[in-house]
């Protein structure tokens, strides 16, 4: 009997899922399930939501074949023991704050004790499956990013997650690195690019898909991306150099627009003699999917437990 592993992706707004074979390394079509959310919701409306949404999956791929479930979640969250972290001031799951993650979707599915239900934070998860089976595959050492509401990013060696030493940053992510007038989350990010739009022109708009296509015409738009580009190869320089990069995989809603600036992020690392391949990811969500769902993998999960530890 194959075992099968179920990768969840938790986010602001919605909960999704798809299966995953864990001797195979393929997602299984026709099992995905998803659901948007309140996520200022009571922690049982949450939960249930969640539920319900791996129930889905789990019965779409013959739930007496699922060995485990691994969730891509946000932080903050204690990823060894399964406790809700979030206190609110990242305005989401507030109400889930000290909540047991693992015994309570037990109860909701019907799981007996001990079921693996195992968790990673959701950038090193999308890092995790480039790596398994995307862009990263070929490579020792990458680096991640997903560019969107936030920058996410994940540094992997070897097939393992770095978050400590001296060729990373603080807790092995990029966020908070002081850029500009603020740090890279600010400036990387869809708020960052719809705030520079405004400035330049005094119009709103409303997330990067009306940027990108305003920049087919809008020469303020076309040098926004350029900038973007060329600024987020100057932010990367120092840790393609430290760490050893070999590929930068590039995810999330801003890596749609890669057309608009990834010339020029690829020419700004040429020009400064980086041996660096850029490339957008083609798995999308379903990376986050895969890192999750590998969790599950015991082997894996001993070889990545001491990073857990660290997260």
């Amino acid at each position: 009997m194959s075992k099968i592993a179920i990768g969840v992706d938790i986010g602001g707004s919605h909960v999704s899922s798809m299966a995953f074979s864990l001797e195979e390394k393929k997602l299984l079509s026709k099992t995905f399930a998803e659901s948007e959310l309140d996520n200022h919701a009571s922690s049982n409306k949450i939960l249930a939501c969640w539920a319900e949404v791996i129930r889905e999956t789990m019965q779409l791929a013959r739930r007496e074949k699922v060995v485990g479930i691994g969730f891509a979640m946000p932080g903050p969250f204690d990823y060894v023991n399964g406790i809700s972290l979030f206190t609110g001031q990242n305005g989401k799951y507030e109400n889930t704050y000290g909540l047991n993650v693992p015994d309570e979707l037990r109860k909701y599915l019907k799981l007996p004790a001990g079921f693996r239900i195992r968790f990673i934070n959701d950038a090193t998860a999308f890092a995790i499956g480039e790596d398994q089976v995307g862009q990263g595959k070929l490579s020792n050492r990458s680096l991640s990013v997903t560019l969107g509401t936030g920058f996410g990013s994940a540094f992997i060696r070897n097939g393992l997650p770095v978050v400590e030493g001296n060729d990373v940053p603080n807790q092995g992510c990029v966020w908070h690195i002081p850029f500009e007038d603020g740090i890279a989350d600010d400036y990387f990010s869809t708020r960052g690019l719809i705030s520079r739009f405004e400035k330049e022109t005094g119009k709103k708009i409303n997330g990067v898909k009306e940027l990108a296509l305003l920049a087919e015409s809008d020469q303020v738009a076309q040098n926004l991306f350029i900038d973007f580009g060329r600024k987020m190869g100057a932010f990367v320089k120092p840790w393609v150099e430290k760490f050893g990069i070999e590929v930068l995989v590039m995810g999330g809603n801003i890596s749609r627009a890669f057309h608009l600036f990834g010339s020029h992020l690829e020419q700004y690392l040429a020009d400064s003699n980086q041996q660096v391949k850029v490339a957008v990811s083609d798995l999308k969500e379903n990376a986050s999917f895969i890192g999750s769902a590998i969790l599950v993998d015991d082997l894996f999960y001993e070889q990545v437990l001491p990073v857990l530890k660290k997260m």
